[in-house]
C-alpha cells in the first residue's frame, strides 16, 4: 500500500470513528447496564442505592467530557450519588497525593494530602489493581485523623487503571449518611477508564490526520521535529504538583506515560531504577508488535470484565470462572489469534496470561478444572 493511499484510509477511518462515537457511547451504556445485577441498588452497602436511570445519567455525564480533566471531574461529581464522600488521589512515582474531593466539607483540604501506599487498603488496591473494601480502622491513620471516618466504618478504594498502570485511586465512604454503592462506583470507574482511552484514541486519529497534510514549503525554516505517533496518554494531572513530592528532573519524553508506577510495594518505597525493557533484545518492529499485542489482550479481557462483572464475581467465589465465561473468553481469544497469532508476538501467549492475571487475579484455582493451563 502506498503512503498516499494509507493517508487517505487513515483520514476516512478517523471520520467514520468520529461519526460513530455517539452511537458507540450509547451502546456501551446499554451493555453495562444490561450486565448489572438486578439487586445493584437494593443491596449496596448502607442502603439507599440509586436507580438504573440515574446510573445511565452518571455514565453519560462522564462520557460527555471532552478532555481528561473534564472526565475525571465528572467521575467525582457522579460518584457523590453512590458515596457520601469521594476523593481522587493521583499516583506518581510510587506515591499518592490528593487531587480533588467531594463531600468532605472543605474539599480543598484533600489537595496534596499524601496517602500511604505501603500498607492498608490503599496499598492492596494499588498493588493488585482491584477494588478493595475495608474498615476505617485499616486506613492510613493520618487520613483518619485529618478527615475522620464514616458512621458505619466501611470504605472502598477503587483503582483507575490506564495503560495497565494505576494512574489514580478513588476513595469512597458513606460519611454520616451511610450511602455507599460499591457496584455502581465500580461501574463508574471502569467507564471512566474506558472513556479516557476512547478520547485518547480520537486525539491520536485527529493528529494522524493533521500529520498527513504536507507542510508549507518554507526554505528559511528548519524542518519540523518528528511527531511521536506511539499510543500514549497525556497526563490529566500534569498541572498538579504535590508539595510533598520532590520535583523530578525533566524527562526527554514527558508524554510517553501517564504516570510512573512502582512494580511492587518494595519499589514504591525505594527510589529504584526503571525496570529493564523486556523487549530490549528485539528489533524495533518486533518489540512494537509485542507491546501492541499485550495492550490488545488487556483491552479484550477488560471488555469481558466490564460486561460480565456479576459472572466474574460468582466465578471467583465458586471457582468455576472459565465455565461461566467460556463463550466470551474463547471469542476474544479467537479475535486475538486472528490479529496476532501469526506475528512475532504469538510466542508471548499474552491473551492467556491476561486472562489469568486480570480475570483470575493470578489465582488459577478460580478458573476451574476445565480451563487449559
Amino acid at each position: 500500500m502506498s503512503k498516499g493511499l494509507q493517508q487517505i484510509v487513515e483520514r476516512a477511518v478517523a471520520q467514520v470513528l468520529d461519526r460513530q462515537l455517539p452511537k458507540l457511547q450509547a451502546e456501551l451504556v446499554e451493555r453495562v447496564l444490561a450486565e448489572l445485577p438486578e439487586t445493584t441498588g437494593a443491596e449496596s452497602t448502607g442502603g439507599g442505592g440509586a436507580s438504573s436511570d440515574s446510573l445511565v445519567q452518571a455514565v453519560s455525564s462522564i462520557h460527555a467530557g471532552n478532555t481528561q480533566k473534564e472526565i475525571l471531574k465528572a467521575l467525582l461529581d457522579a460518584g457523590t450519588s453512590y458515596g457520601s464522600r469521594v476523593a481522587l488521589f493521583v499516583v506518581k512515582g510510587g506515591a499518592a497525593s490528593g487531587w480533588q474531593a467531594r463531600g468532605f466539607g472543605e474539599d480543598e483540604s484533600i489537595k496534596d494530602f499524601p496517602l500511604d501506599l505501603s500498607t492498608g487498603p490503599a496499598a492492596h488496591a494499588y498493588q493488585n489493581r482491584t477494588v478493595t473494601p475495608a474498615n476505617i480502622a485499616e486506613m492510613d491513620r493520618r487520613f483518619v485523623k485529618q478527615f475522620g471516618g464514616p458512621e458505619n466504618e466501611q470504605l472502598l478504594i477503587l483503582p483507575l487503571v490506564l495503560k495497565d498502570k494505576v494512574a489514580a485511586l478513588l476513595y469512597a465512604d458513606g460519611g454520616a449518611e451511610g450511602r455507599l454503592d460499591a457496584p455502581s462506583l465500580e461501574i463508574l470507574v471502569m467507564s471512566t477508564s474506558a472513556w479516557l482511552e476512547v478520547t485518547s484514541l480520537r486525539k491520536q486519529a485527529a493528529q494522524k490526520d493533521l500529520d498527513s497534510v504536507p507542510p508549507i514549503d518554507r526554505p528559511s525554516a528548519p524542518p519540523p521535529a518528528p511527531v511521536q505517533t506511539v499510543s500514549a496518554f497525556n497526563d490529566p494531572f500534569a498541572a498538579h504538583s504535590p508539595k510533598h513530592i520532590a520535583k523530578a528532573p525533566p524527562e526527554p519524553e514527558p508524554a510517553a506515560e501517564v504516570v510512573e508506577v512502582a512494580a511492587s510495594a518494595a519499589s514504591a518505597s525505594a527510589a529504584a531504577a526503571p525496570a529493564a525493557d523486556p523487549f530490549a533484545g528485539l528489533s524495533a518492529e518486533d518489540a512494537d508488535t509485542h507491546r501492541k499485542a499485550q495492550r490488545f489482550a488487556r483491552l479484550l479481557v477488560d471488555e469481558i470484565k466490564l460486561y460480565n462483572q456479576a459472572k466474574v464475581n460468582e466465578g471467583r467465589r465458586n471457582k468455576d470462572l472459565y465455565d461461566r465465561l467460556k463463550e466470551d473468553i474463547e471469542k476474544s481469544r479467537a479475535t486475538f489469534q486472528k490479529r496476532y497469532g501469526s506475528t512475532a508476538a504469538a510466542s508471548g501467549d499474552y491473551f492467556q496470561k491476561e486472562v489469568v492475571r486480570s480475570l483470575a487475579e493470578d489465582d488459577l484455582s478460580v478458573m476451574g478444572d476445565s480451563f487449559k493451563k
